[in-house]
């Protein structure tokens, strides 16, 4: 019984992506969230058809819509760890990565200690307005994880530090500000533990670990 309910689920999921559509949308997905506003001008596809395309993603599990914390009128689309599974990220070369939050207090700094960890590509993170610390409770979760961020302190995102890097932002404050300025960026919709509870900050940081780890795979360093 077991063997043919995970049967019908991937046959679900090879018929969702069976759409030339549906699969670039996925595919879009893999590296970071996008809008579907800004998906379907990529694909040149009608507001009306990106939404059916995204509902059967949604239903076959393949894909969820992430409300933006700094615009609530926007939604993020980002693949499900079932989509993860499915899709691999295509190669990027990069001399560096960036990774890029509003305060550079938690997520950024959880992204940065967890590419160190995982990757030989240089990597440094930021922020738009940063904090004047490290927030306790983010150092608390790394130490958790087995991470040392004693030395890390909240830096000042420049042009200089975006000059030639892979950005990553990871919060939708960063996101809307990084394209206001017109800068290119993959993104991920992680949602702001400051505020919430102990277990937000271990939430953010284990959705960032998943993300880092698959990103990781795919970025090897730009030879000089």
């Amino acid at each position: 019984m077991l063997a043919d309910q995970e049967l019908h689920r991937r046959a679900g999921l090879y018929a969702a992506l069976g759409d030339p559509v549906r699969l670039a949308v996925a595919e879009s997905l893999v590296a970071g969230d996008r809008t579907p506003t800004s998906l379907g001008a990529e694909l040149g596809v009608s507001s009306n058809l990106m939404a059916h395309h995204v509902a059967i993603l949604v239903d076959a599990g393949i894909v969820t819509r992430q409300p933006s914390e700094a615009d609530r009128r926007r939604v993020y689309l980002q693949l499900t760890p079932i989509g993860r599974t499915a899709l691999r990220p295509s190669p990027i070369t990069a001399p560096r990565v960036l990774f890029v939050c509003t305060h550079n207090s938690a997520r950024s700094q959880f992204a940065q200690a967890l590419w160190r960890r995982r990757s030989d590509v240089p990597v440094e993170s930021a922020g738009t307005h940063p904090a004047p610390r490290i927030h306790p409770l983010a150092r608390k979760a790394a130490r958790r994880h087995g991470l040392d961020m004693t030395g890390a302190v909240p830096q000042l995102l420049t042009t200089d530090t975006i000059r030639d890097a892979l950005v990553v932002s990871v919060c939708d404050g960063a996101d809307e500000d990084l394209s206001a300025h017109e800068t290119a960026h993959l993104h991920w919709s992680v949602p702001d533990p400051v505020g919430q509870p102990e277990s937000a900050f271990m939430d953010a940081f284990d959705t960032i670990e998943d993300r880092v780890e698959q990103l990781s795979h795919a970025v090897t360093l730009e030879d000089s």
